[in-house]
């Protein structure tokens, strides 16, 4: 019996019934030969992925050796990933879908329109395309001078000296992706790509942060210090680690930073990526890569503003109820972010006190769990700050999944470099969004299923991945979570009014050509969000085109999706029947729905 064909466990019952049509799933006369086919793609893509493989702990035995490498990061390396793709996709129209059966059918549907992606971006030759769209190389959120040390910091274990050294020897490549990544961008720079005044005003802050300390304070030096003496190990190997920041790393960064340096000089203040060649396309295709849908940027655009105007309504009715009437309601959620009862110190110990909030809140989700899902990750959530290396430019929030071998926890990281960016009435809504039962029950759901291939336990579609993390937020809002707390019911709704705001400011600033001050204005007069925080999520959507548009769209299709398999099933409903299709993995939004409307059938 196989949990991708809904009938393991059980709960076979349950889910038959809810769902009759997952009772007759096929099997076809080539899906083993398929299946053999993706995990070659699977190894074979590992091998120019070592990040990958440490991810996800599958850098031991006949793979050790990728464990002291970092992937290929220049022009190179990126023409051989289209040049896979076009291989991989040949390889795979061999195999007659029609000779499948239905989970294999699915394996085939969401490993094509993968690599379709992949090579549908190669027509724009600059920043990446292959799938997920970044149109610079060097940013705030991109580069290997903040990814590297980032990485190594969260992924690479040390627990005996071969680890060790391999640790050294991605110090040493550290240096060689860096000059890699500032070729890239000397490269798309002649073409008059590269980024705006205020993002390479950030990146220049980051690059400080990571070149301007000795060598022996650096994170990876550190870092390794103390890898080294949790386990046993003599420091000699983090003084080798400082010694090549010394001589080979920070020279790569002064290269880079001069590159980046005679940039922002020539760099203009334009937000959006309408300036940039082939501008317009690159949107509608960066659009249409995160959200897995065929919506214009006027679409999105129209859906934002609709959404912004119900959510606010919402959010109206219940503040007015709380005695808070005066004023718009984003100048309402101003004053409510301010409030000092909602406020954490911008202190150690008032962040050690919000991480603490936050560790009740995943203990306390994580109790109710078994009323909704009923399969549940092995693996735990450890909720930790960001970095503070990297926390000038990254995200409020971010999930990082564990290993596939249990060796190393899943991460719920959240940005504290500003406490009052995060009053107390909104935490739990992250917290159910990047953790439980967001990110952590969707990821690992398909990570730690054995039915699935390898190759698509770990792939992200945004669409997907974050309408499921909304989604879960506003299951929290169904379960009663917010029974007696109206204004931690605020913090879900101003959510997603924050979502359904991104998507009238994403397409304003790279379809209609806003600029970045109209973008944060409207931003905080409709979210009430602080002008800080709010600063930071333009500026993401400045370099990650689309990708913040994913989350209310696939978040609608998610909730249209339950409804419809509701009223199908009447009063033999059974939540935990539907949340089971996350145990299919990540998909494109359009597969989902006809996934989920084939077994309602």
């Amino acid at each position: 019996m196989q949990r991708r064909q809904f009938l393991a466990s059980a709960s076979l019952a349950a889910v038959t019934t809810a769902w009759p049509g997952l009772a007759r799933a096929a099997t076809g006369s080539r899906d083993a030969e398929l299946r053999a086919m993706l995990d070659r793609f699977f190894y074979a893509r590992l091998e120019d992925s070592p990040e990958q493989a440490t991810s996800l702990g599958l850098d031991t035995g006949p793979r050790a050796h990728l464990k002291s490498k970092l992937g290929d990061v220049s022009r190179a390396g990126e023409a051989r990933q289209y040049a896979r793709a076009r291989q991989e996709l040949a390889a795979l129209r061999t195999i007659p879908r029609a000779s499948l059966g239905e989970a294999a059918r699915l394996d085939y549907d969401i490993v094509g329109y993968g690599l379709d992606q992949v090579i549908a971006g190669e027509r724009f030759a600059y920043g990446t395309s292959a799938g997920q769209y970044a149109p610079y190389v060097l940013s705030q959120l991109s580069g290997a001078y903040r990814d590297v040390p980032d990485f190594l910091s969260s992924q690479h274990q040390v627990t005996n000296a071969a680890d060790a050294d391999a640790y050294v020897a991605r110090v040493e490549a550290f240096a060689g992706a860096i000059d890699a990544d500032t070729e890239r961008q000397r490269q798309d720079a002649a073409k008059g790509v590269f980024a705006p005044d205020y993002i390479l005003d950030t990146a220049l802050k980051q690059l400080a942060a990571v070149r301007d300390k000795a060598p022996e304070a650096t994170g990876p030096a550190t870092d390794l210090a103390a890898k080294l003496k949790a386990a046993n190990l003599p420091p000699e190997r983090a003084q080798a680690v400082a010694r090549l920041m010394a001589d080979k790393v920070f020279p790569a960064l002064d290269r880079q930073r001069a590159l980046v340096t005679e940039l922002r000089g020539r760099a203009v203040h334009d937000a959006g990526v309408w300036r940039l060649p082939d501008g317009e396309a690159y949107y509608t295709a960066a659009a249409a890569a995160a959200t897995t849908t065929r919506m214009s940027g006027d679409d999105i655009h129209r859906l934002g503003v609709a959404q912004v105007a119900e959510i606010g309504a919402r959010i109206d009715a219940i503040l007015k109820a709380q005695g808070m009437g005066q004023g718009s309601v984003g100048e309402r959620l101003v004053g409510l972010n301010k409030r000092p009862d909602q406020l954490y110190p911008n202190t150690d110990a008032g962040r050690e006190a919000l991480l603490e909030q936050l560790r009740a809140q995943v203990a306390a989700m994580t109790r109710r769990l078994p009323e909704q899902f009923a399969v549940l990750p092995k693996a735990p959530v450890e909720i930790r700050r960001v970095p503070e290396a990297i926390q000038a430019g990254a995200p409020g929030g971010y999930y990082q999944s564990a290993s596939l071998d249990g060796s190393r926890p899943a991460i719920y990281f959240i940005n504290l470099r500003d406490t009052f960016d995060r009053p107390k009435f909104g935490l739990a809504t992250l917290t159910y969004h990047e953790a439980v039962p967001g990110h952590h029950l969707q990821v690992m759901s398909a990570l730690e299923s054995n039915d699935i291939p390898l190759i698509r336990r770990g792939v992200y579609y945004s669409g997907h991945s974050e309408g499921w993390a909304l989604y879960s937020e506003q299951l929290a809002d169904e379960m009663g979570l917010y029974e007696g707390n109206p204004l931690g019911q605020v913090g879900y709704l101003q959510s997603l009014l924050f979502r359904a705001t991104r998507l009238v400011v994403d397409s304003g600033m790279h379809a209609k050509r806003w600029s970045r001050e109209k973008a944060t204005d409207y931003f905080i007069a409709t979210t009430g969000i602080a002008r800080g925080r709010s600063q930071g999520e333009i500026d993401r959507y400045t370099v990650w085109p689309g990708q913040a548009c994913s989350y209310k769209i696939g978040h609608t299709v998610w909730t249209r999706l339950r409804d419809e398999a509701k009223a199908k099933a009447g009063a033999k409903w059974d939540p935990k029947a539907f949340h089971r299709v996350l145990t299919l993995g990540a998909m494109p939004l359009d597969v989902l729905e006809r996934v989920v409307r084939e077994r309602m059938a």
